[in-house]
C-alpha cells in the first residue's frame, strides 16, 4: 500500500505543477496587471508602483534580466514643447536602489551621443549629487546605464544632446530567474501563499482562521446528509414499489425541484426570524451552524436518496442476495451486512465527487448566515479583487481534490479484497 501511495504522490507532482502554472497564467497574465485590477484605472502611477514593489509584481513574468518599471511608461512621449537638445523626465516616484537602463529613441538624423545627468539626493535630505553618464548607440536610439546607491534616490532624469521621441526605463533583476513565476513557486515551496492586499496579512493565516468555521459547517453536512440518504435509500430498496418507497421518492423529487437558494431564504425567514428556533446571523457557537447544516442536508438530500436507491437496487437482484435470503437471514442482516457493504464503492465514489459541490454550497450558506469560513472569505476576496486570496483558494481546492481521490482509491482496496493497488 505504501508503495502505491508513494507512486500516486509522484504522479501528482506534474498535475500539481500544471495546476499551479495554469493558476499563475489566469491571475497574472490573463487577468491583466494585479495592481491595475485592485487599485482601479484612476490610480496614480506612484501607487501602482508601490503596490508592484510590495507584492513582487515589479519583476518579469517568467524570466529575464530587466524588469519594466512604472516610473516611466514603455512608450513615454515627450511633450512637443520640451523637445530640443536638453530635456528632463520627472519620474512618478523616486527610483529605488539598483541598476537601471534608460533607452532613448532620438529624432531622425540625430547623430550626437546624448548624456544623462543623474540627480541623486540622499533619503535624509541634504545636498544632492549630480553624475553624468554617457550613452551607447543601439540601433536608432541610445542606451544609458546607471546605478542608484542604496542611500540615495532619483526624482528626475535629465538628458542633454538629443531630441527625444520616446524613452523606456528598465531595472536589472538580481538574476535571470528573478521573476514573478519563480517568486510564486518559491513562496509555495516554503508554505507562503502570498499576502492579502485587502487585509495586509498572510493568506495562509486568513485561510487558517476560516478553516474552523467551514469544517464546523461542511463536516456535519457531509456526514449527516450521507448517513440519512443511505438509510432512506435502504428503506426504499427494501420496500420497493410500496407506499413508503413512493412517498420517499415524492419527497426527494420535491427537494430536487426547489432551488437551493429558496431553501436558504425560507429557512432563514421561517425557522430563524418567525419561529425564533435558530440564530439568524453570526458564528458564536455550535447553535449558530445548526440551521445552515439543516439547510445543507435538505438541499442535497433528494439527489442523494435517488442515487443511493438506484445503487442498492442494482445489488439486490444479484445471486448472493438470494442466497442470503435462502439461509434465513433477516431483512436487516441482508441489507446491511451484504447489500450495503457491496454498495459502498459507488457510494464512496459519489461522496468524493460531491466535495467540490459541498464547498460551493457552503459558500452560499456562509454568506447568508454570516459564518466567517472559507466560502465567505472567497466571496469577499472576489468582490474586493483580492487576487492572492482567490488564487490560494483555487490552489488549495485543487490539491484537496487530488488528496480525496487518493483516499478514495485506498478505500476501494480496504472495502473490496478484489481490488489491488498497483
Amino acid at each position: 500500500m505504501w508503495r502505491y501511495v508513494a507512486q500516486r504522490l509522484l504522479e501528482m507532482i506534474p498535475t500539481t505543477l500544471g495546476v499551479l502554472l495554469l493558476t499563475f497564467l489566469l491571475f497574472h497574465v490573463v487577468g491583466g496587471s494585479p495592481a491595475q485590477v485592485i487599485k482601479g484605472k484612476n490610480a496614480s502611477a506612484e501607487s501602482l508602483a508601490a503596490f508592484d514593489a510590495r507584492y513582487g509584481y515589479d519583476k518579469p513574468l517568467f524570466c529575464g534580466s530587466w524588469a519594466r518599471l512604472r516610473a516611466m511608461d514603455d512608450q513615454h512621449r515627450i511633450p512637443a514643447a520640451e523637445t530640443g537638445t536638453s530635456w528632463r523626465v520627472p519620474l512618478t516616484y523616486a527610483l529605488p536602489a539598483g541598476f537601471y537602463r534608460l533607452t532613448v529613441a532620438g529624432a531622425d538624423g540625430q547623430r550626437a551621443a546624448p548624456e544623462l545627468m543623474v540627480f541623486q539626493q540622499p533619503l535624509s535630505g541634504g545636498q544632492g549629487v549630480t553624475n553624468r553618464v554617457a550613452a551607447v548607440r543601439q540601433g536608432r536610439g541610445w542606451v544609458i546605464r546607471f546605478m542608484v546607491p542604496p542611500a540615495q534616490r532619483i526624482p528626475t532624469l535629465s538628458v542633454t544632446g538629443v531630441t527625444p521621441a520616446a524613452a523606456t526605463l528598465r531595472k536589472r533583476t538580481r538574476h535571470f530567474f528573478d521573476s514573478q513565476l519563480f517568486h510564486f513557486l518559491n513562496g509555495l515551496l516554503h508554505g507562503d501563499l502570498g499576502t492579502s492586499a485587502e487585509y495586509d496579512m498572510g493568506v495562509g493565516q486568513i485561510l487558517w482562521r476560516g478553516a474552523g468555521p467551514s469544517l464546523a459547517l461542511t463536516v456535519p453536512i457531509l456526514i449527516g446528509g450521507t448517513l440519512l440518504a443511505v438509510m432512506l435509500g435502504l428503506l426504499c430498496a427494501m420496500w420497493r414499489g410500496g407506499g413508503l418507497d413512493r412517498g420517499i421518492l415524492l419527497v426527494s423529487t420535491v427537494l430536487m425541484s426547489v432551488n437551493y437558494v429558496v431553501w436558504v431564504l425560507a429557512g432563514q425567514y421561517f425557522l430563524a426570524y418567525r419561529l425564533r428556533l435558530f440564530p439568524i446571523w453570526g458564528f458564536e457557537g455550535c447553535v449558530y451552524v445548526m440551521l445552515p447544516v439543516l439547510i445543507g442536508v435538505l438541499g442535497g438530500l433528494g439527489r442523494d436518496i435517488r442515487f443511493y436507491r438506484a445503487v442498492i437496487l442494482d445489488e439486490i437482484y444479484k445471486p448472493y442476495v438470494r442466497t442470503a435470503w435462502a439461509k434465513g437471514l433477516t431483512g436487516a442482516q441482508v441489507m446491511i451486512r451484504h447489500v450495503l457493504r457491496n454498495s459502498l464503492i459507488p457510494i464512496i465514489t459519489y461522496v468524493s465527487l460531491s466535495i467540490p459541490f459541498l464547498f460551493a454550497g457552503s459558500l452560499l450558506l456562509e454568506s447568508f448566515y454570516g459564518i466567517p469560513g472559507l466560502g465567505c472569505i472567497s466571496l469577499n476576496a472576489i468582490h474586493s479583487s483580492d487576487m492572492a486570496v482567490v488564487r490560494a483558494v483555487v490552489i488549495v481546492g485543487a490539491l484537496l481534490y487530488q488528496v480525496v481521490n487518493l483516499l478514495t482509491d485506498l478505500c476501494y482496496a480496504w472495502l473490496d479484497p478484489r481490488v489491488r493497488l498497483a
